[in-house]
């Protein structure tokens, strides 16, 4: 449960061994805090024939959460993810199997009340998903998959592994790469990438590629894992997506389009889903939720000798199907722009945009119109993590930084509230476990003011292989955050964390 079930409330080629060691952290969910040229590769680290790869992420966590009357909202607890791989690249087939062990220590044992407050921030979390401990670990397996290359024009990847939707291709021109690393994929698919145990997929893809052209079919059932350190298992949940991407490119512009499916069917009738209905009409709804996910995105870049560079993006979806009982009808939008300065001091990158997700203005009739996040990484694109896309509106800017070449300063101002004051206040990122929904709900009482947010990111590459990344952002909360916590509305979170690749 994330935060309280209170209302119940790849690239065209898929990568190799190498590239993973170098990404297993760091995929296209990763904060990049400004365009640059991509590091050397890494290199191949063997064991006789066998390539090896070792990444561990240790992070340190301080929750403020809102507060309620009560309930610890105050506290700190320490992650740790460890992921060692082999494999092997080949003319024509990669291999590639790798194990992971998460920790997660010093957890609070009083930050879970009642609703409507329910679980106080990702601390809360983790406590509840591993059985209330307040320290745990496990192993599993992470991925463990083949690459079939050069079929013609196509490749195939079969297997456990990572899938992160809208990283089909990776552009040439190095702005276009981070602006769809960093503001288009991973807002359906992603691996869950900021929680201590993140999320992998069983299943298949299978690419067609063009120098201008990419065809991209994949198909899946979700593991378990996200917050509970128990990953091995997958869920009763398919997930299958396609997706045609072209590219763009002259002397001075770069773009690309995306057109895609995407078909999501959770078999676990028995799991009480999480909308707006009353508690007694969710309780009697046994059926499936089966979703069909239409979009759109296309990004570009212009760049010019004396003005900058100049980007934008659309991204946009509309949902049918059914949510179990309720007829689905939803839909989600996003639109940016930005500007890097020709400066050479600090690299300024300012970008500004407007989300939006539907919500449901209506409990008692036979719709649906939220709009389903699917199986996301919420963080990519809510850094203080106690919202996502699902009934949001968000007025956003973001400065980059780059005041040395190995450190990277990125902050953010967001100005948001509900889409519809008849729907909740949605968390969450997805299915992780048999018997929990995954997006969990706090009620809007009637209100759609929800929260202004500010926050500060550093990144600083202290190697080749180590890097340390600081972060605090801060909450300002609105009526609908007020109405359920009175004592404080407002909410902070501070976190250090190291990453270190071989």
């Amino acid at each position: 449960m994330l935060f309280g079930q209170q209302i119940q409330t790849p690239a065209s080629q898929p990568p190799s061994s190498t590239t993973l060691q170098a990404q297993s952290f760091a995929p296209p969910q990763a904060m990049a805090p400004a365009p640059r040229k991509d590091p050397s590769p890494p290199a191949k680290h063997k064991l006789g024939p066998l390539e090896v790869s070792i990444n561990w992420r240790a992070r340190a966590e301080g929750w403020n959460w809102f507060q309620g009357k009560t309930g610890n909202s105050d506290y700190g607890f320490f992650d740790s993810l460890l992921r060692v791989g082999i494999g092997q690249t080949g003319e024509r087939i990669d291999w590639f199997i790798e194990g992971e062990q998460p920790s997660i220590l010093g957890l609070p044992n009083d930050a879970v009340v009642a609703a409507p407050q329910g679980q106080l921030g990702l601390g809360a979390n983790y406590y509840a998903a591993n059985n209330n401990h307040t320290n745990t670990a496990n192993g599993f397996l992470k991925q463990a998959f083949v690459n079939f290359k050069h079929l013609g024009p196509a490749g195939l990847k079969l297997g456990r592994f990572e899938y992160f939707d809208g990283a089909e291709v990776k552009p040439s021109d190095p702005l276009l790469a981070t602006v769809i690393q960093t503001r288009i994929t991973s807002r359906l698919i992603s691996n869950f990438a900021f929680t201590a145990v993140q999320r992998t997929y069983d299943g298949a893809t299978l690419s067609l590629n063009s120098p201008e052209n990419n065809l991209t079919f994949f198909a899946s059932r979700p593991t378990q894992g996200v917050f509970q350190v128990k990953g091995m298992d997958e869920l009763n949940v398919d997930l299958y997506y396609g997706a045609y991407t072209r590219s763009v490119k002259t002397q001075h512009n770069a773009g690309e389009l995306r057109i895609f499916a995407l078909g999501y069917i959770d078999h676990r009738t028995l799991v009480l889903k999480t909308d707006n209905r009353p508690t007694a009409l969710r309780a009697a709804d046994f059926g499936k939720i089966e979703i069909a996910t239409y979009g759109v995105d296309y990004a570009h870049v212009y760049n010019s000798e004396r003005a900058g560079k100049f980007d934008f993006l659309l991204w946009g979806v509309v949902q049918n199907g059914s949510w179990g009982n309720l007829a689905q009808h939803a839909g989600a939008f996003v639109g940016e722009g930005g500007w890097q300065l020709p400066v050479a001091v600090l690299k300024p990158w300012f970008s500004a945009g407007y989300s939006y997700g539907s919500g449901d203005d209506n409990p008692n009739d036979s719709r649906h119109g939220t709009f389903f996040q699917v199986l996301t990484t919420p963080r990519q694109y809510a850094r203080f993590p106690f919202y996502n896309m699902m009934n949001n509106e968000d007025f956003y800017g973001t400065l980059n930084l780059t005041p040395a070449k190995k450190l990277a300063l990125r902050t953010e101002a967001h100005a948001m509230r509900l889409a519809d004051a008849n729907d909740l206040w949605y968390s969450g990122g997805g299915a992780f476990q048999p018997g929990t929904f995954g997006y969990t709900g706090r009620p809007s009482n009637g209100h759609r003011g929800f929260a202004n947010v500010w926050d500060l990111s550093a990144d600083y590459q202290v190697t080749h292989s180590f890097s340390t990344t600081f972060y605090y952002g801060h909450a300002w909360g609105k009526s609908v955050i007020a109405a359920i916590y009175p004592k404080d509305p407002n909410g902070q979170l501070i976190f250090l964390e190291t990453n270190f690749h071989f």
